[in-house]
């Protein structure tokens, strides 16, 4: 499947942007001070709101990434 020029850029700039929102978005979550996440707030008990966010943010990260490749390896077979 041959990929346009500018649909190369559109998956490129969608895995950056899936990539820097769900890591945002982990670092937020983590950090939570309102009790949602973590029982104690210590991190030591995470709580099914925690599990279920984080699976989540790692399957969105996981697609960003693929979405992201297929971008860049298109741009790169245009280049050359």
């Amino acid at each position: 499947m041959r990929l346009s020029r500018r649909a190369s850029w559109f998956l490129t700039a969608f895995g950056v942007w899936s990539l820097w929102i769900w890591i945002t978005f982990f670092k937020n979550l983590w950090a939570d001070g309102e009790g949602l996440a973590f029982t104690n707030g210590d991190h030591s008990r995470p709580t099914a709101y925690f599990w279920i966010h984080a699976t989540l943010a790692l399957a969105s990260l996981v697609l960003g990434l693929v979405v992201g490749s297929l971008g860049v390896r298109s741009l790169r077979r245009k280049a050359h």
